[in-house]
C-alpha cells in the first residue's frame, strides 16, 4: 500500500474502530466459561484446602495429562510458582540462581523473594533464551540453580542447559509462563527440567479470568513439598485439618473459580494454537520480503506458542548503517501506531538496569547483604545481546491471540508495507534523532529500603 504515512495527515491503514472486538478480544468468554463459573457457586466449593477433588484437582490432573507430567499443582500465580518451587526443592538463601537478563521481572523477583541471588545471563540472538555458553561462563561454587525462560513462547536450549545443570549438580528450573503447548524435540515445555512453572494470568495462552499459576515435575517428592508450601506448610493428605504447619509458608492458593475457567480453556487450548500457529504464520509470510526486518525464527527442534511476537529491524539490511537502532526504532514505531498496528516495547531495560536490582530496594539490600555484598553495576559490555535486542525491535502483544484475528494480522501486514515503502522519508528523520539508551543515563546511586 502507498500514500502519505498516517503520522503526516495520511489515512490510516486500521482506522480506529474499524477492528471488530470478536477478533482480536483475550481471553475468548463463552458460555462455557460462564457455565464453569456457575458450576463451582453451585458446589459451593470456592477454594483447595485439601487434595484430590473440586475444580483445582481437576485442573491439575488435565494439566498434567496435557504437557506428559507426572504431577502438577495449582497456585495462585505465576511468581507465586517459581517461587514455591525454589522453595520445595530447597535452594538455600545466599544462593546464586542463573536467569537471563532478557525476561519478565518475575522471574527474577521470585527468586530474589527466597532470598536468592540472581545472576544475569545473556541471551541467544536468535532464540531470545538464555545463552548456555553465557551461563556456563557465570557458574560460580555459589550456583546452585539455572532458570532458563522460554521467553516468548519459545522454548530454551534444554539440551544444553540440561548438560549444563548436570555437570555442576545444579536444579534446572522451567520458566514457562509463556509457552503453554510448546515442544522441544518433541516433547512440551513443563517436562524438560527438574521442575516448571506456568502462569495463569488473563493475557497468556492458557489464560483464568485474573491470575493463577501452575507447577509440574517429575519428581514425587518435590511435588508433596510444594503443595506442603502452598497452604502454610500444612499436610493437605490428613482426612481432617489439623492446622500443624510443618514447615514455614505463606498462602498461595488457587481459588475454584479460576481453576474451572482455566480448565474450559484448556479445552480449547490445542484448536487455538492451531488458528495461532495458522494467523501468525500468514503474517511472517506477509512481511517475509521486507527488508532490514528480522522476524521471529523457530529452530527445527522445536515449536513456537507464538505469545509475543518480537520483530528486530536491522539499519545495514535497510540501507542505513549510519542510523542509530534505537532511533530507528522510535521512529518506526511511531510510523506503524500511526498505522494502527500496536507494536510496542516489550521490556525497555533488560533487568539488570531495572531500578530495584540496581538499588536493591525493598528488602533493605537482600539478598546481596547476606554476602556482605550489593548489587553489581551491570555493564554493557556483558550483556550486548540483551541490550542490542531491547533497542532494535518492537513487540505485537495479545491482538495474534484470538482464533479469528487472522484478518486483522493480514490489515497489520499491508501497515507494515505502508511504512515500508516510505523508508526514504522516515530514515532522515531517524537519522537527525539524537537517541541515548535508557540504561546510559542512570545515576550510579543505591538505595537501603
Amino acid at each position: 500500500m502507498t500514500g502519505a504515512l498516517a503520522m503526516f495527515g495520511g489515512g490510516r491503514v486500521i482506522e480506529r474502530g474499524s477492528v471488530p472486538a470478536e477478533q482480536v478480544r483475550w481471553p475468548v468468554v463463552t458460555e462455557a466459561e460462564h457455565e464453569a463459573a456457575r458450576r463451582v457457586f453451585d458446589s459451593g466449593v470456592f477454594t483447595s484446602n485439601t487434595t484430590g477433588g473440586g475444580e483445582v484437582a481437576s485442573l491439575e490432573r488435565e494439566w498434567a495429562e496435557f504437557v506428559g507430567a507426572p504431577h502438577c499443582a495449582a497456585v495462585s500465580n505465576g511468581t507465586a510458582a517459581i517461587e514455591l518451587a525454589l522453595a520445595a526443592a530447597g535452594v538455600e538463601p545466599g544462593a546464586e540462581i542463573l536467569v537471563p537478563a532478557l525476561t519478565f521481572i518475575a522471574s527474577a523477583v521470585a527468586a530474589v523473594q527466597r532470598m536468592l541471588v540472581p545472576v544475569f545471563v545473556d541471551v541467544d540472538p536468535v532464540t531470545y533464551t538464555m545463552s548456555p555458553t553465557e551461563a556456563e561462563r557465570l557458574v560460580t561454587p555459589r550456583t546452585r540453580a539455572i532458570l532458563a525462560v522460554h521467553l516468548h513462547g519459545l522454548p530454551a536450549d534444554m539440551t544444553a542447559l540440561r548438560a549444563l545443570a548436570d555437570r555442576h549438580g545444579l536444579l534446572l528450573v522451567e520458566d514457562a509462563a509463556q509457552s503453554h503447548g510448546a515442544t522441544y524435540r518433541g516433547r512440551r515445555t513443563g517436562t524438560l527440567g527438574d521442575v516448571a512453572t506456568f502462569s495463569l494470568n488473563v493475557v497468556k495462552n492458557l489464560p483464568t479470568c485474573g491470575e493463577g499459576g501452575l507447577i509440574t515435575t517429575a519428581d514425587a517428592e518435590l511435588h508433596r513439598k510444594v503443595v506442603l508450601h502452598r497452604q502454610f506448610g500444612e499436610d493437605l493428605t490428613r482426612r481432617e485439618r489439623d492446622y500443624v504447619s510443618r514447615v514455614l509458608a505463606g498462602n498461595a492458593k488457587l481459588s475454584a473459580v479460576q481453576a474451572a475457567f482455566a480448565r474450559s480453556q484448556l479445552a480449547r487450548l490445542a484448536e487455538y494454537d492451531e488458528a495461532r500457529q495458522r494467523n501468525v504464520g500468514a503474517l511472517l509470510a506477509r512481511l517475509a520480503d521486507l527488508p532490514g526486518l528480522v522476524p521471529p525464527v523457530v529452530p527445527e527442534d522445536r515449536t513456537h506458542a507464538w505469545h509475543i511476537l518480537r520483530f528486530r529491524f536491522d539499519p545495514v539490511a535497510m540501507g542505513c548503517a549510519d542510523v542509530d537502532p534505537g532511533a530507528l526504532r522510535t521512529v518506526l514505531q511511531r510510523a506503524l501506531r500511526a498505522e494502527g498496528v500496536p507494536v510496542q516495547q516489550y521490556q525497555q531495560v533488560p533487568l539488570p538496569w531495572q531500578e530495584a536490582f540496581r538499588t536493591g530496594a525493598g528488602f533493605g539490600g537482600y539478598p546481596w547483604a547476606l554476602r556482605g555484598e550489593a548489587p553489581a553495576e551491570p555493564r554493557v559490555e556483558d550483556f550486548p545481546v540483551s541490550t542490542a535486542v531491547v533497542e532494535d525491535s518492537l513487540t505485537l502483544q495479545r491482538w495474534h491471540l484470538n482464533p479469528d484475528s487472522g484478518p486483522v494480522l493480514l490489515r497489520c501486514a499491508e501497515a507494515f508495507h505502508k511504512v515500508w515503502d516510505n523508508l526514504d522519508t522516515l530514515v532522515p528523520i531517524a537519522r537527525a534523532v539524537e537517541h541515548r539508551p535508557p540504561w546510559t543515563r542512570y545515576a550510579n546511586t543505591r538505595t537501603e529500603a
